[in-house]
């Protein structure tokens, strides 16, 4: 048997590529989200610029888009740039480019 043949190897790899695939969604998401806030959020927000998010942002992606493999370090620090991206970044930036009002939002906040 060759590598990746087996049930057990097959399906390994089955569930290894998909896993790098919504990777590479989610860090192509958090590329287009950089980019459609506005530079002047990036600084009210005290982060690192527009520019420098996208170019972090955009090389994590196509790095995994070209040249990725589950255990190479590019695919390993761009998916963590992806997620202080969206769990700092993008919450600070919510605060100072007018994001819309959820429906459990009142005139004064949360309810």
């Amino acid at each position: 048997m060759g590598f990746g043949n087996g049930l057990i190897t097959g399906t390994f790899f089955s569930v290894l590529n998909l896993i790098l695939l919504a990777l590479l969604i989610f860090k192509i998401f958090a590329f287009i989200d950089a980019a459609i806030r506005p530079a002047q959020a990036y600084v009210a927000a005290e982060k690192l610029t527009k520019v420098a998010w996208l170019l972090f942002l955009g090389i994590a992606a196509v790095v995994d888009l070209f040249f990725g493999g589950p255990f190479s370090i590019l695919t390993i620090l761009g998916t963590v740039a992806a997620i202080v991206y969206m769990v700092d970044v993008r919450p600070a930036l919510r605060q100072y480019s007018g994001a819309r009002r959820g429906p459990q939002d009142g005139p004064y906040g949360p309810w």
